[in-house]
């Protein structure tokens, strides 16, 4: 989502992933990157540590398309990154320098734009991505043709069709260890919710790689923040991403490990008002992205740490040394006084 005021699966993807290394890329300026030895481990938390960022695709183009407004990473099968940016382009960009080397141009049935927010790269290659507007999941080919819509349960559909709020829907996408398993998060609750209460929605995997619905959970966030982003961790666990943003201060990004395993379906549950019986997913705070050292990041508007931004994306690359390597990015809105970053960070579970 535009910030106004306020996998294959997680296994495949990291075996995709060994050849990525932490090398600064090599068009970055110093003044656009900072690189850390690993060994240092610049804390954010005793469970985070970030290596470095990169401005380098800050404010550039590539064949004719604007390099930003990413929504959302995903490894893809040859190792790249597939980074969306939720005005229909979906990038491949160099793991070790982040530079692009295609891009494909995606539509809905009618060849009217998205607003894509949610990607994951499946087994076979095909990506699923999220559109927030109605909301929807489409399977599309590599060269961005249709070839599925996943399901979507009525009271998740904008209203008046339903009870969400445009621009508040599927933000996070991602498949559970297995690759049987899909999960989408909304950004926000729906209407007849506590403001607090957002919902998980899954759906199963069945023949010819179609998905049906499946369960749904109900996951609290902090006070003024949304879920731009979901990630499974190997367990089957979720790295989830909680931000907002107020103007004249800046933005506000956590990390949360999340544990719906033992959460309640609500599927089946009207209204989600915090009542007895009802076990939410269960969740810990691994880091608040502002306490990390800023590493020299400059920000072109007022920040709690000139390092934040409106991060939006994220993706797990692999392992080092009982830690996940997770890649973060920002949703830079087109606009001068946000910024494309992206973030190296060790992440131990």
């Amino acid at each position: 989502m535009r910030l106004r005021t306020v996998l294959a699966t997680a296994t495949a993807a990291l075996a995709a992933t060994t050849a990525l290394t932490a090398a600064t890329p090599a068009t970055a300026s110093p003044a656009a990157s900072a690189t850390v030895d690993s060994a240092t481990h610049h804390a954010c938390s005793p469970s985070v540590s970030i290596d470095r960022f990169s401005d380098a695709l800050d404010k550039t183009t590539y064949e004719g398309t604007f390099v930003g407004n990413f929504s959302a990473l995903a490894v893809d099968r040859d190792g790249s990154l597939a980074a969306l940016a939720d005005r229909s382009s979906l990038f491949g960009l160099d793991a070790r320098t982040l530079q692009p080397k295609r891009v494909v141009q995606l539509a809905d049935e009618k060849g009217a734009a998205l607003d894509s927010e949610g990607l994951v790269v499946d087994r076979d290659g095909t990506r699923l991505i999220t559109s927030e507007t109605e909301p929807s999941i489409r399977r599309y080919s590599r060269d961005g043709r249709i070839l599925d819509r996943l399901p979507v349960p009525s009271s998740l559909l904008v209203a008046p069709a339903g009870r969400a709020t445009s621009n508040q829907t599927f933000e996070g996408l991602t498949l559970l260890p297995g690759g049987r398993t899909l999960v989408a998060s909304m950004e926000n609750a729906i209407s007849g919710d506590s403001i607090d209460l957002v919902r998980f929605q899954t759906w199963t995997r069945t023949k010819g790689d179609h998905f049906r619905l499946g369960a749904q959970y109900a996951y609290r966030i902090d006070a003024g923040l949304g879920v731009p982003e979901v990630q499974a961790t190997p367990d089957g666990r979720l790295l989830v991403l909680e931000r907002g943003f107020t103007a004249g201060v800046g933005n506000t990004v956590r990390l949360y490990l999340a544990d719906p395993r033992r959460a309640t379906d609500t599927s089946g549950i009207e209204n989600l008002t915090g009542q007895a019986g009802v076990r939410v997913i269960k969740k810990r705070l691994l880091a608040d992205i502002a306490d990390c050292p800023s590493l020299g990041a400059t920000a072109k508007q007022p920040q709690p740490n000139p390092l934040l931004d409106n991060i939006e994306g994220m993706t797990i690359t692999g392992r080092d040394r009982g830690r996940l390597k997770v890649l973060l990015v920002s949703d830079d809105n087109q606009g001068a006084t946000q910024t494309t970053r992206f973030y190296y960070l060790r992440v131990r579970v």
